[in-house]
């Protein structure tokens, strides 16, 4: 019997030291998932605090975990290695914060139709997914970037990590 298999888009985010952390989840990542898509990098403004911006990038991932383990037994310690101290204030600057945006192709988090540096990411990777009003991620993104200090990072390279290993 082949094992279950599910796809996930997740979300990653720093704003400690970001251009170290986004390559090395990314690479620590892919010896748990199977790394199927990446996103641009994209800058954006701290929600909800004064701390320094964020960088973030959307990965669509293949694993045998079902939401539960994936969340609990992959992501939640790889942002703990990574050196994410979880507070009380939500909003507080961490060197990784990674959600889970979609998986086995439905919205798990609403927050993605309400801010652009979910909305931005997520919809390169998958643009027509449909949000419950019935409009594709690809114009919410439109929409929610033209509002946002949104910006793209080419400077930080993800995708020679995922083709040579480095």
């Amino acid at each position: 019997m082949k094992p279950a298999r599910h796809e996930a888009c997740l979300l990653l985010g720093s704003n400690i030291r970001p251009e170290q952390h986004l390559p090395l989840a990314v690479e620590r990542l892919q010896k748990r998932v199977r790394i199927l898509r990446t996103s641009s990098v994209w800058e954006t403004t701290a929600v909800g605090s004064d701390g320094p911006n964020y960088l973030n990038m959307a990965l669509l991932v293949e694993s045998p975990f079902d939401f539960a383990a994936l969340k609990e037994q992959v992501l939640r310690p790889l942002e703990a290695q990574l050196g994410r101290v979880r507070t009380k204030d939500k909003n507080a600057p961490r060197t990784m914060d990674i959600d889970i945006l979609f998986f086995d192709g439905h919205a798990v988090d609403a927050l993605v139709w309400r801010y652009a540096f979910r909305a931005v990411p997520a919809a390169e990777l998958l643009p027509a997914a449909i949000s419950e009003t019935g409009e594709k991620l690809k114009d919410v993104a439109a929409r929610l970037a033209g509002s946002a200090q949104i910006r793209l990072r080419r400077d930080v390279a993800i995708t020679e990590i995922i083709t040579t290993g480095k």
